[in-house]
């Protein structure tokens, strides 16, 4: 796109982050989801990925989503409702959690099911810690929405705490093990939730996905 096109990409993002995004349920199983009447993002990734820092960040609200040094504390589906036009979906994390394996046993299932049988999923939203690429976890997820072709985009987080040139060999890495998988979006985001980096774009793809805004 040129540079005008970009420039109204953006400030779509823009425009539906700067109306407040409000938690609407923790869902423990697929019959206590709300109705699939709105289209939907969610975001995937291993515990302590950051996903509610980056859920914060993203939606301009300090502790919308619950942030915490404990990997797994998200152990439901929690919904974000943002402007009636998109829902959010904080996924519990995958890889870790201090829970017993019953009940690692259920997110997970509740986590697969959600993903392979949403109506109204636009896409995947899948975290991956800079620092480190990829985990077989991850590995396993992706395998898993190509062969159920729900798209998902990946997005790097954490950005600020590698050099440039690291940077630069994740961002490569990333590419090539995308390259040749059938659901996955060809754009990688990346992201800092302390510098804000990225934001932006993020909320523009998330607008791109969202119902039309008919206010005058």
């Amino acid at each position: 796109m040129n540079e005008a096109e970009y420039t109204d990409y953006l400030e779509t993002g823009r425009v539906l982050f700067a109306r407040p995004v409000e938690f609407m349920l923790s869902a423990v199983s697929l019959d206590t989801l709300p109705p699939a009447d709105l289209n939907e993002v969610c975001f995937a990734g291993r515990s302590n990925v950051g996903k509610s820092s980056l859920i914060n960040a993203l939606t301009n609200q300090n502790g919308l989503a619950r942030a915490s040094n404990t990997p797994g504390r998200t152990r439901e589906l929690n919904y974000f409702n943002a402007d009636d036009r998109i829902r959010l979906v904080d996924l519990p994390g995958y890889g870790y959690a201090r829970a017993s394996k019953t009940d690692i046993a259920r997110w997970t299932k509740l986590t697969r099911e959600y993903l392979t049988g949403r109506a109204g999923l636009r896409r995947v939203f899948l975290l991956i810690d800079s620092r480190h690429g990829f985990k077989p976890g991850d590995i396993d997820i992706m395998a898993m929405l190509d062969e159920t072709a729900v798209t998902y985009q990946i997005v790097l987080t954490k950005i600020d705490k590698i050099k440039q040139a690291e940077l630069a060999k994740v961002l490569s890495k990333t590419q090539k093990a995308i390259a040749r998988r059938p659901a996955a979006h060809p754009e990688i985001i990346q992201t800092s939730s302390v510098k804000k980096t990225g934001l932006d774009v993020l909320q523009a793809e998330i607008a791109t996905l969202a119902l039309p805004d008919h206010r005058v």
